[in-house]
């Protein structure tokens, strides 16, 4: 009987087997699937990425760029399209610059500088007091023996190419140089990156007059471009597809100045007595570079302290 009934079985399950593999076999006849179906990515959401209409014309500094050249245009729209589409980093642009513009206006209106450099201080530094792998440092990337050329106090202890103001000024002085050897301020820009002899010893070469004319490097051959783009982008972000509100802009905290003629052993005990602490001390004084300020000399330095309120 037990024989009986384990035969049985067998017999059950092998019938239950060759169902199985019947109604798959069935399926796959009428283009069915056992895993299932993938969706068309094409079909997937509403997100759609597009391409960029140019502005009809550019200008960098009252000189325009000359766009029915097709080699031009390919260039502008490559830039407009990378800082476009790299939203996160356009965002914090628009911030950003609501809070360091008005610093930086008004030391090019003084200086003679057109207002559109302060562009140029975006795309060296995202405006940022980063140091390069080459160590040109601050919001307009002065390297070390340029600062030093132009005026700025650059050592361990003190490093003005982190102070915006000073920075700023010395920039300009760099810039109004270019474009006196240069002759224009579209190739001042290019200088800027390059260098005076480099973008000379180029325009020699190839016999060229012009930015536009000349075959260079990447990064040189980019860099007005990127200006461009970045001019028009935070000129009006909204054309763009960027919507930051007013209250979302970061802002510039009012300070009071600190003379100060003498050395300071600690500045973090300098701070505390200010009624506040050394990080913020730091972060409204980044030209200060150490936990002190050697001052043998006795040279004046003008601290910047918050007013009280912002921080609490």
């Amino acid at each position: 009987m037990k024989k009986i009934l384990l035969g049985a079985g067998i017999i059950v399950v092998l019938l239950l087997v060759i169902s199985a593999v019947q109604q798959n076999s069935k399926q796959t006849e009428v283009g069915e699937s056992s895993t299932p179906e993938l969706k068309d990515p094409s079909r997937v959401g509403d997100y759609s990425v597009y391409a960029l209409q140019l502005p009809q014309t550019l200008d960098f500094a009252g000189e325009t760029v000359p766009l029915h050249n097709p080699d031009i245009k390919e260039r502008a729209d490559r830039e407009f399209l990378v800082n476009t589409y790299w939203q996160s980093n356009g965002i914090m642009l628009i911030k950003k610059s609501k809070k360091y513009f008005p610093i930086i206006e008004p030391i090019l209106a003084e200086e003679g500088i057109p207002d559109d450099f302060k562009y140029l201080a975006v795309i060296e530094s995202g405006l940022d007091n980063v140091k390069s792998p080459a160590g040109a440092s601050g919001f307009w990337q002065i390297m070390s023996a340029t600062g030093k050329e132009l005026k700025l106090e650059v050592n361990s202890n003190v490093d003005e190419r982190y102070h915006l103001e000073k920075a700023t000024r010395a920039a300009c002085k760099y810039l109004r140089d270019s474009k006196e050897k240069m002759g224009n301020w579209t190739l001042a820009a290019a200088a800027y990156n390059a260098g005076n002899a480099g973008v000379n010893k180029e325009l020699e070469r190839q016999q060229a007059t012009s930015y536009y004319d000349l075959l260079l490097g990447q990064e040189t051959g980019r860099y007005v471009f990127r200006i461009l783009a970045l001019k028009e982008i935070l000129k009006s972000p909204e054309s763009f597809g960027f919507n930051v509100e007013p209250a979302q802009y970061y802002y510039d905290i009012p300070t009071r100045k600190v003379s100060v003629d003498y050395e300071i052993d600690n500045l973090a005990t300098f701070a505390k007595a200010n009624s506040i602490n050394y990080k913020i001390l730091k972060i409204h004084n980044p030209w200060l570079r150490e936990n002190k300020l050697n001052n043998k000399s006795g040279k004046l330095y003008e601290i910047e302290i918050p007013e009280t309120g912002y921080y609490d």
